[in-house]
C-alpha cells in the first residue's frame, strides 16, 4: 500500500513528516528547514549574519553556506556589527587566506562596509529588527494558497524591491531584490513553507506571538 501522492513541492520524510521539497533529504538541510528556516528573528546580530550571508550565497547554493556558516561566524566575529565595522585591510587579507569561507574579495570588502551602515541603521531607527519588521509585508502581498507554484514564482516581491532601494540608497551592498527576500523567507518576515508542510502551522504561530520591535 502505498501513501497519497503528495502535491508538487511536497516530500515525505523518513521520519513520515510531510516538509518542503528544498532540502533535499540532506540531514544538515532538513534540520535547518525544520528549526530555522521562517521563525522570526528579531536579533539585530542575526538579522546581520544572515543579510551578509545571503550576499555570500549569490550565485552558489544556500547549502553551500550553510555548510560553511560556523566559519563564516569564526572570521566575522560572530557578525557584531560594530567588531566587523573596525576590520582593516589585514583582515581582509586574513580571510582570503581562509579556506572555510567563500574567498571572494567584493563579498568580504561588502560585509565590512554593510556593518559600517548596519551601525548607522542602528543609531536611526533603534536597531535593525525595527528597520526590517516595520516593513514586513502586508497580506495583499502575499498568495492566497502557499503552493509551489506561487512560491516559486516569487524571487522577489514589492517589498523585497523597495527594501532593497533603501538598503542601497544607505550605501548597503550585495543587497538586491532576491537577495533581500531570501533573506525575509529565512528570518520569518514572511512564512514561505509550503502548505501541507509540517513546520508551516508552527512557524505561523511563532509569528502571531513574535513582538515587532
Amino acid at each position: 500500500m502505498t501513501d497519497d501522492p503528495l502535491p508538487k513541492g511536497l516530500v515525505r520524510g523518513e521520519d513520515g513528516k510531510v516538509r518542503c521539497w528544498w532540502h533535499g533529504g540532506k540531514p544538515d538541510y532538513m534540520a535547518y528547514h525544520d528549526a530555522e528556516w521562517g521563525m522570526p528573528v528579531g536579533d539585530d546580530r542575526r538579522l546581520f549574519e544572515k543579510i551578509c550571508l545571503e550576499g555570500f550565497q549569490s550565485g552558489l547554493s544556500w547549502l553551500t553556506i550553510l555548510r560553511k556558516r560556523d566559519n563564516f561566524r569564526a572570521g566575522f566575529a560572530g557578525f557584531d556589527f560594530d567588531t566587523v565595522a573596525g576590520f582593516g585591510d589585514a583582515d581582509i587579507e586574513r580571510l582570503l587566506a581562509d579556506a572555510g569561507i567563500v574567498r571572494h574579495r567584493g563579498k568580504i570588502v561588502s560585509t565590512i562596509n554593510n556593518a559600517k551602515r548596519a551601525r548607522e541603521m542602528r543609531d536611526e531607527f533603534g536597531s535593525l529588527a525595527a528597520f526590517f519588521w516595520a516593513r514586513e509585508p502586508g497580506a495583499d502581498e502575499r498568495p492566497a494558497i502557499a503552493d509551489y507554484a506561487a512560491l516559486t514564482a516569487m524571487a522577489k516581491t514589492p517589498t523585497s524591491t523597495t527594501i532593497s532601494k533603501e538598503l542601497k540608497k544607505r550605501g548597503w551592498s550585495f543587497v538586491g531584490p532576491t537577495t533581500v527576500y531570501a533573506f525575509m523567507q529565512a528570518m520569518g518576515l514572511v512564512n514561505d513553507h509550503l502548505e501541507g508542510c509540517h513546520c508551516r502551522p508552527a512557524v505561523e504561530a511563532a509569528r502571531a506571538a513574535f513582538v515587532r520591535p
